[in-house]
């Protein structure tokens, strides 16, 4: 591994230490741990879980840009694995919807994570969600293991997105799927106005462009990859006439370019072919 992509790894990792010991308020009001706030806005990426069955407030920090677990047609009886599981919020919606025939898998690289997860856990009385330590990149979990994975603002975190798809194709069963919201691009944002978002929301800072995001889950092999969800991420002019000033603002709301929350559904096919004739 590169020296940045292990510097960009300890960053995050330290950060969502200290999101872990935070409440949900304050998670809130940071802005996906940035220090830019507006005075216009603060909850501009997560989504309202409240009305979706299983939710936990205690294990709801604040952190998604989506509800993949609304869109994940998670069925009775399924293994679903949670990538960057956090305190443990999707995986105990997850959890509500395989039933006590399923079990949920959340995978975090955070101890104080996992540590808060495992807690939330105990305390509800769950038997059948299990929380482990490692990295997405490399998961310390066998072959064909999921029916479903999900991810919630998760992957634009990490340093190498094509690795964490190839993950992910191999902890699916054949057939299995995945329904992940993450943080995209469209167009070029001019530097002083990505500056601006970055210090707004920091999960934008490693965000791809969209096209280029859905090659990478091509590239893999998934099929039937579809947007399930789409909505813009508005980041407040106060916010922006502070970097980009008013002509770069007026500059950027006519380039037609910006920053979306997307929940993205794609299939591992059931069958898998390598060119010898032989695959299943």
């Amino acid at each position: 591994m590169e020296a940045k992509e292990k510097d960009l790894k300890s960053i995050v990792r330290e950060k969502y230490s200290q999101i872990a010991r935070q409440d949900k308020q304050e998670n809130e009001a940071s802005c996906c741990g940035s220090c830019g706030c507006s005075n216009e806005v603060t909850r501009i990426m997560s989504d309202d879980y409240s009305t979706l069955d299983g939710y936990q407030p205690e294990a709801d920090l604040g952190l998604g840009c989506g509800l993949p677990t609304r869109f994940a047609r998670i069925q009775p009886g399924d293994v679903v694995v949670d990538l960057g599981s956090g305190a443990g919020n999707d995986c105990f919606v997850a959890r509500h919807q395989t039933g006590e025939t399923g079990k949920v898998i959340g995978l975090d690289f955070t101890p104080e994570m996992i540590e808060k997860a495992r807690a939330n856990a105990q305390k509800l009385g769950f038997q059948n969600v299990q929380f482990i330590l490692g990295d997405i990149e490399q998961m310390p979990l066998e072959d064909a293991t999921a029916d479903v994975v999900i991810s919630n603002c998760v992957l634009n975190l990490v340093p190498n997105k094509q690795q964490v798809f190839r993950e992910i194709y191999r902890v699916l069963k054949p057939g299995g799927h995945f329904s992940i919201s993450d943080v995209v691009l469209e167009g070029t944002l001019r530097e002083a106005i990505r500056r601006s978002a970055e210090m707004y929301a920091g999960c934008v800072s490693g965000a791809m462009q969209k096209e280029a995001y859905l090659q990478l889950m091509r590239e893999q092999g998934f099929e039937q990859i579809t947007i399930q969800q789409q909505k813009p991420i508005h980041i407040p002019d106060d916010i922006l006439l502070r970097e980009a000033g008013e002509s770069g603002l007026q500059a950027y709301q006519e380039s037609g370019a910006g920053i979306w929350s997307i929940t993205v559904y794609a299939e591992k096919p059931v069958k898998q072919t390598c060119g010898c004739g032989g695959c299943a």
